[in-house]
Formats: C-alpha cells, structure tokens, sequence
C-alpha cells in the first residue's frame, strides 16, 4: 500500500506538551528541590513515576547505545509497553528526537514528535506509544530505567514510512 508522504515538525519538549505521554525529566525552575549534603547538592526530587510492578515487575537499569539514522527519518515502526513505564535519560551532549502516539489502539494520525535537549530525560507512562531513541548529531548513550519481570512487555506496530519527521 502506497500512502502521501506526510512531513512532521518536532515540537519543543516540555512538561505541559508531554503530559498525555509521560514525564520529562529535567531540572527545572518548578521542580520540587530540597537542599541536601550540607547544601552542596540541590535534590530535584521525584521527577518521574516509575511503573513496573505490575505482574511482579522490577526496575531495570540499563545504557542504550543509539546511532543517528540517515536524515530524514521516516518512521517505520512504533512501540508500547503495556506493563511498565520506561526513562530514558541522555548521558552526553546531543539532542534527540522523542516520537510519540496515545495509549490505546495505535492511531497514526495522533503521532507528535519532539526535540529534546541533552538536559531532558523522557519517561514514557505504561503504555504510551514510542518511536526507539533517535539520538542527533552522533552516537549517544542513554541511562534507561524500565521493567524487568515475567511477561512480554513490548508490543510493536510497523509502519510504511510515509511520515517523515522534517529536517531543520
């Protein structure tokens, strides 16, 4: 099947725009901040809700290795975890994009896409539809926080890449 090739432009991630979708993570002015270590350290305090207990889940953390893809991007596929949510937080200095759709029945027509900063983490709610990481401006590691347990967690859709995410 043929479809019009469709061109999507990321959005600036912020807390407001992704709330449908899950948690940023990033040290902001309107974070919860105690003084801790004498007051050496500022604590951002709880940032994300981690959810993976369902079905005797376990937090998981594990580093991602992403590598660029060819620009533009089409996406080609889609993915959810119905029994946990999932963080990714940036661990250098490159930006990334965060591709998204609700929870529910996947609905093409309901996909944002975003562009992250180095400083932001990303923490998908149990469920939301998420592109995999799609680092910018070379090879990034990410600190990723998610399920561990029984049970598939992953469900996948794939695409005919007729979207595609604009270039700036």
């Amino acid at each position: 099947m043929n479809h019009k090739i469709q061109t999507i432009t990321p959005k600036t991630l912020t807390s407001q725009a992704f709330s449908a979708f899950g948690d940023v993570i990033e040290a902001h002015a309107e974070a919860n901040t105690i003084a801790i270590n004498d007051g050496y350290t500022q604590r951002y305090h709880d940032l994300a809700n981690v959810d993976v207990n369902d079905h005797g889940g376990r937090a998981l953390i594990n580093i991602f290795r992403s590598t660029p893809l060819s620009q533009p991007i089409a996406i080609k596929m889609m993915e959810r975890h119905p029994k946990g949510s999932q963080a990714f937080i940036p661990m250098g200095t490159n930006p990334y994009l965060v591709v998204v759709a609700p929870k529910g029945e996947f609905d093409i027509s309901k996909l944002q896409v975003f562009i992250a900063q180095a400083n932001q983490g990303v923490n998908y709610h149990k469920g939301t539809w998420h592109h995999f990481c799609l680092a910018l401006g070379g090879e990034s590691d990410f600190l990723v926080i998610d399920r561990g347990g029984e049970g598939d967690n992953c469900d996948v859709v794939t695409l005919d890449g007729s979207i595609i995410i604009a270039t700036s």
